[in-house]
C-alpha cells in the first residue's frame, strides 16, 4: 500500500501534466467532471471529500469508468459483490486527529494521513447501483438559483467583469445573456462566491503563510476547485472560463513548490463548498471510509 506522501505526488503530477499540455494547446479544466456528481461510497453513501474527490474523477475518467460509486474491498463483499480478479485498487487518504501534550501540559492535536483503498463499481460483480435521479437543465438551473439565494451575498450583475471586491464585499458577475451557457453562468457565480467566502466574517481564509507570494494563485485554485464541487453538486457540466488559463503558470508554481499543496486546496475548497451548501461545521477531511 502506498505511503499518503506518494498519493500526494501522484496526484500532483497528474495536474501538473494536463496543466502544462494545456498551456501548449487549448486549455481544459485540469480536474475532471465526468457529470457523475461527487463520487461516493456504495456502503454508507457518504459522499467522498477534498482531495480525494479529484483522485476518484482522475481514476475513472483514465479507465473510462461510468458512474460515481465506489467501495473498499470488504465493503464490496458485505454488498454481496465480488472484486474482479487482477483488478488494482485506488488509494485514497483519510485523517486521523490526535491530541498530544508536551512537556508544558499544552495540547496540540496532530493530524495523521492514512491510506486506504477502494475500488469503482466497474471492476466488480454482482452489484446494481441505485437509479440516478433524473433531473433535466432547467431543473438543475433552479436548483443553482435557489442555492445562491439562500446564501445571501450582495450580487452585482451587470458589465463585463466578474469579480469578488473584498473592500465592499460584494460579487460582480456580467448578465446571463453574455455567457455561453446557463451552466457557465453558474460556475462563475460559485467561483466568486468561493472568494466570498474566505472573508474574514467567514472562514477567514489567509494563505499567504502557507504560500507567501503565490497566495493570489492558491486563492484562484482554491476557487476553481470550490466552483468544480459546487457545479458537481447542482449536477452542471459548464465549460471552463477562458480567462481562467491566464493562472496555468502561477498554478504550476505552486504545485511544483509543494506537492501537498493541491491536497490543502482541495481541502479548503470543500470547506468552502460545506460553507456555501449549509453544511458548514467541524468535519474530518474525509468521512466515507
Amino acid at each position: 500500500m502506498p505511503k499518503a506522501d506518494a498519493v500526494f505526488e501522484a496526484l500532483t503530477a497528474q495536474v501538473i501534466a494536463q496543466i502544462e499540455e494545456g498551456i501548449a494547446g487549448r486549455w481544459t479544466k485540469p480536474w475532471i467532471d465526468l457529470g457523475e456528481g461527487i463520487a461516493r461510497n456504495a456502503k454508507t453513501g457518504k459522499a467522498y471529500r477534498g482531495g480525494n474527490t479529484l483522485i476518484t474523477w482522475y481514476k475513472a475518467a483514465a479507465n473510462g469508468w461510468d458512474g460515481a460509486w465506489w467501495a473498499t474491498y470488504k465493503q464490496w463483499d458485505a454488498l454481496g459483490a465480488q472484486v474482479r480478479k487482477g483488478e488494482k485498487g485506488t488509494a485514497l487518504i483519510y485523517w486521523k486527529f490526535v491530541e498530544r501534550a508536551d512537556a508544558d501540559g499544552n495540547v496540540r492535536t496532530i493530524p495523521f494521513a492514512n491510506v486506504f483503498t477502494v475500488f469503482h463499481a466497474a471492476q466488480v460483480d454482482g452489484w446494481t447501483p441505485p437509479a440516478a435521479e433524473e433531473r433535466d437543465t432547467p431543473e438543475r438551473v433552479a436548483a443553482a438559483e435557489q442555492l445562491f439565494d439562500s446564501v445571501g451575498a450582495t450580487v452585482l450583475v451587470g458589465g463585463d467583469r466578474a469579480c469578488y471586491s473584498p473592500t465592499t464585499d460584494t460579487i460582480h458577475v456580467p448578465t446571463l445573456g453574455q455567457f455561453q451557457d446557463a451552466p457557465a453562468y453558474y460556475a462563475t457565480l460559485a467561483h466568486e462566491h468561493a472568494h466570498w467566502t474566505g472573508h474574514k466574517d467567514r472562514l477567514n481564509r489567509d494563505l499567504s503563510g502557507r504560500f507567501g507570494s503565490e497566495s493570489y494563485a492558491a486563492e484562484e485554485l482554491v476557487a476553481e476547485l470550490t466552483a468544480t464541487f459546487l457545479c458537481s453538486t447542482l449536477g452542471l457540466s459548464p465549460v471552463p472560463r477562458p480567462d481562467h488559463a491566464a493562472y496555468l503558470k502561477n498554478w504550476l508554481t505552486v504545485l511544483r513548490n509543494d506537492s501537498k499543496a493541491l491536497w490543502k486546496a482541495a481541502s479548503l475548497a470543500q470547506k468552502a463548498h460545506d460553507y456555501l451548501t449549509g453544511e458548514a461545521g467541524e468535519q474530518e477531511e474525509e468521512l466515507a471510509a
